[in-house]
């Protein structure tokens, strides 16, 4: 008996809908970059971002923080040449650690930039912060948020410190970054290139004298007991983070995620530098409640530092991009 055409094509649909196999939607997990863990702002600012891609895509998509630069064997300055070839899928990094490979993030480091917290604000969240991110998206890594390892400031082991001169002749532990050494040998300072994984040993053994770094990595990591008695707030220079994703993953992920993980880190950014603000003035009487002498500079003092440390910006304008430092500082006038 012939089959009907209709019928076999009915017949042949039904066959193939019963043999085709069913799949559960994909899940995947990403490895996220830091270089300090969730007892810091930094590594917090990793984990909220982990805690809200799994909340937002129920599961779906898993962010696995790996702190302490363990992706890159402690060399932090290695992270976005290690992201750029797809050996790390994501990071909240310090803009620091990858001005190396993209020179306009040099900006941040420029001694005595920017004064204050509206400061920052007026550079990342405005027309400068776009550029920056256009910058690091040149280079390979796509950005997606802001994060803040806040203020860097100077501690020492020797004596207070409020004025140039007493800078000179200091052996400082800096990060890996050359503007780090024209800043401090501009100061008179012997600067000294480490990871902070070795910094601690170092101040400890008294190989170095002092170390520049956030009011919460001071208190964290306790480096008053390694010998840092005295602690000045000079606001010389910010560290703001950056949520970034490697190229070929991002290009990977359907629309819908790319904006579940670029809001995620958004709202985990700015979770983060609100909670980092908010809690200086009870990590500063903290410190303070250890012993530590702490020095806040007047306004004059602020100023000797800021001319002695112009000729930074003669040597690092061009390498940075004149004009982006020039806009960078009419934002802030402006804010």
């Amino acid at each position: 008996m012939r089959i009907k055409p209709l019928a076999f094509a009915l017949t042949a649909a039904l066959s193939m809908t019963l043999a085709a196999p069913t799949f559960a939607q994909e899940t995947r997990e990403f490895s996220v970059s830091t270089v300090l863990s969730d007892a810091f702002p930094w590594g917090q600012a990793a984990e909220k971002w982990a805690e809200l891609v799994n909340e937002r895509s129920e599961g779906r998509l898993t962010l696995k923080v790996y702190p302490n630069a363990q992706l890159v064997s402690g060399d932090q300055t290695r992270e976005f040449s290690a992201m750029r070839s797809g050996l790390i899928d994501m990071a909240v990094a310090s803009t620091i650690n990858w001005s190396p490979q993209v020179p306009e993030l040099n900006l941040f480091s420029l001694p005595f930039l920017m004064p204050d917290e509206a400061a920052i604000d007026a550079i990342t969240q405005g027309k400068t912060g776009e550029k920056i991110f256009a910058a690091i998206d040149k280079k390979g890594v796509m950005p997606l948020a802001w994060g803040e390892n806040g203020f860097r400031e100077l501690s020492n082991s020797k004596h207070r410190i409020d004025s140039p001169e007493d800078v000179q002749g200091l052996k400082v532990r800096v990060v890996g970054s050359p503007l780090f050494l024209d800043t401090f040998n501009t100061l008179g300072a012997n600067p000294t290139q480490m990871s902070w994984a070795d910094a601690k040993p170092a101040l400890t053994t008294g190989a170095i004298d002092g170390q520049e770094n956030p009011l919460s990595v001071f208190d964290v990591a306790r480096v008053d007991q390694v010998g840092q008695s005295y602690l000045t707030l000079w606001h010389y220079m910010a560290d703001p983070l950056v949520f970034g994703v490697n190229k070929k993953v991002w290009k990977s992920l359907p629309e819908a995620d790319r904006e579940l993980l670029q809001q995620a880190a958004i709202d985990a950014g700015a979770w983060e530098i609100e909670k980092s603000r908010n809690e200086l003035s009870e990590t500063l009487v903290a410190i303070k409640e250890r012993g530590v002498e702490v020095t806040e500079l007047t306004p004059e003092q602020h100023q000797a530092f800021v001319d002695a440390t112009a000729e930074v910006y003669t040597k690092w304008t061009p390498r940075i991009g004149a004009e982006l430092v020039a806009e960078a500082q009419a934002a802030i006038a402006a804010r």
